[in-house]
């Protein structure tokens, strides 16, 4: 299979990331709740911190209405507890109100020094059911509104959605310059690839056979063209790796050993998002997989038997996993957001059997949105110096 990549020119590092499982998403074994792995303050955070130790370089912090914690509190809190991990930090467009939720993120920016990133997210809200369109339209319109405030005077919009004209914005300018914190979406109908295409930074997938992936790739960079502008490309995918290909095929199988079908379907149903479009690709993936779940040698898809969103995990040995990922990275693939079940113990794993022969990067550095030195905060009207 040749695929060209068609991600920015350099390759040579990749952003390999962690997950914070803020959503009740932790198990020992799928769909068997353990308090062990509840979704706490002290579970999650030691997640990040072991993360942060071993070198990862961001760590997605998920957001749900369901279940679990607040996404911006907790990113707010880990930031003096951390040294040098980035964090993706999922923020719901139309949660708060975009002015404020400028002011929120420009002021995390400068907590972290410069390491927040942004997962931007288009989901239904509580009671809540609305057009894909209007979801996506209400999500472009927050993302202009935040790139204004981060980088003009004032912030003038006349949208669908949202009519602000003539607001200043001081003070709320990040950390980071050249554009503030880097934008990470995804989404798979045509309103959601522009968007992407226009305005964000980094285009996430779930896991599919590689030739799907490709072809989501092509169709997101030919957005991006027409707005003259290159994309960097991410995949989220869960993590299985051992010694040798048979250990991590058993604990695969193991892992799944004491699901209750039923309790998989309601554990998928409670997300807002299980009926999009992205959520039935990765049924679709279930439904052309082998009988022992795997649609590519090493693709396996039994973790979406009690998961809604990304449902498959790349699965084998230390050398395996590094041929994987180095096949991903040829395709144009320079981010990576991996988990697996427990999240800490497949921290551990992952950062020290494959994470020490990887190249890793900082995405924000490397765009060169991070300043050598602290800018400087402008007053806001009425202060004296």
């Amino acid at each position: 299979m040749s695929i060209v990549p068609i991600t920015s020119e350099n390759l040579e590092s990749l952003e390999v990331s962690w997950f914070a499982p803020l959503c009740s998403d932790d198990y020992r074994y799928l769909g068997v709740p353990d308090g062990t792995y509840r979704s706490s303050w002290e579970n999650t955070s030691e997640i990040l911190l072991a993360a942060d130790k071993l070198g990862y370089r961001n760590i997605l912090c998920p957001s749900s209405y369901q279940v679990g914690q607040d996404t911006l509190s907790f990113v707010a809190a880990n930031g003096p507890l951390t040294e040098q991990i980035n964090m993706l930090a999922a923020v719901r467009c139309g949660e708060m109100q975009p002015i404020m939720l400028a002011r929120t993120l420009a002021t995390l920016d400068h907590i972290l020094k410069g390491r927040l990133t942004v997962n931007i997210i288009s989901s239904d809200f509580p009671g809540e059911k609305a057009e894909s369109a209007y979801r996506y339209q209400r999500s472009r319109e927050v993302v202009e509104i935040l790139k204004q405030a981060w980088t003009q005077d004032e912030i003038n919009i006349n949208g669908q959605v949202y009519q602000f004209e003539g607001l200043t914005t001081d003070p709320v300018k990040p950390y980071q310059q050249n554009g503030g914190p880097l934008l990470y979406f995804g989404g798979y109908s045509p309103p959601a690839l522009d968007l992407c295409g226009e305005h964000c930074d980094v285009y996430l997938m779930w896991p599919e056979p590689k030739e799907q992936i490709a072809e989501r790739m092509k169709a997101v960079n030919a957005c991006a063209e027409k707005h003259n502008r290159v994309l960097d490309y991410g995949l989220r995918v869960h993590m299985i790796v051992r010694d040798t290909e048979q250990e991590a095929r058993e604990y695969a199988a193991e892992l799944v050993s004491k699901l209750d079908d039923d309790k998989g379907t309601e554990i998928r149903d409670r997300a807002l998002d299980s009926t999009s479009l992205g959520v039935s690709l990765q049924s679709k993936n279930r439904e052309i997989a082998n009988d022992s779940g795997y649609v590519e040698p090493h693709l396996w898809t039994g973790v979406g038997r009690a998961r809604s969103g990304c449902g498959a995990a790349i699965v084998g040995s230390t050398d395996q996993v590094l041929s994987e990922i180095e096949a991903y990275q040829k395709m144009g693939i320079r981010s990576f957001i991996f988990s697996g079940y427990p999240h800490l113990d497949e921290c551990k794993s992952f950062g020290e059997r494959v994470l020490p022969q990887l190249k890793t990067c900082s995405l924000p550095e490397a765009y060169g949105r991070v300043p050598s030195e602290p800018p400087a905060v402008p007053l806001a009207a009425g202060e004296r110096t």
